[in-house]
């Protein structure tokens, strides 16, 4: 039987190749050889399992959650022109101008709210123009703005080889209770 007929999930299967030494060098007991004892599609399944070891008294510390076949996902939000640049600098440029404006204010002897005011608008004025620059000085390079995401297309259980079983005893069960109630017994 090869590794690779070794089937995931509560099973388990050795961590080989570049995801075993990722895991080695970050994973649980830095050095010691660990197991993969369950696969999930999803991390918050892989966070439920690794949760229910922690609720069983299992020794998390020895626990890693490894996500594998990592991808970028960048999501356009919509087209960036120089006025939605500016919008966007004069919206940064008053926060920056209200944290101003209220250290002013503290020490103003008069009409602090006028200080808090006067710092919020230059501050504003001052983010619109730097982000219309800053747009135009791309010249049309990146019209749009975007969300990065790094996502992982499965999220494995990796624990040290001495509490493998353990884990995987716990995870068979958690699955069986999980069967069990999805058919109602």
């Amino acid at each position: 039987m090869t590794m690779s007929s070794i089937p995931t999930g509560p099973a388990g299967s050795p961590a080989v190749g570049p995801a075993a030494d990722a895991i080695t060098a970050a994973g649980p007991g830095a050095g010691q050889a660990t197991v993969t004892v369950a696969t999930y599609g999803d991390y918050a399944s892989a966070q439920r399992a690794v949760d229910y070891l922690s609720d069983n008294k299992f020794p998390v510390e020895h626990t890693s959650i490894v996500g594998t076949n990592l991808r970028l996902v960048e999501n356009v939000l919509g087209r960036m022109t120089v006025g939605r640049a500016a919008l966007a600098g004069a919206a940064s440029g008053a926060w920056f101008g209200l944290f101003i404006g209220l250290l002013f204010g503290i020490f103003a002897v008069g009409n602090w709210f006028g200080v808090v005011i006067a710092g919020l608008l230059i501050g504003a004025v001052w983010g619109a123009i730097f982000g219309a620059i800053a747009h135009a000085a791309t010249r049309g390079q990146r019209d749009f703005t975007s969300r990065s995401a790094l996502t992982a297309g499965e999220y494995a259980i990796a624990v040290t080889a001495d509490h493998a079983e353990q884990a995987r005893q716990l995870l068979v069960r958690l699955n069986w209770q999980a069967n069990e109630a999805g058919t109602g017994r």
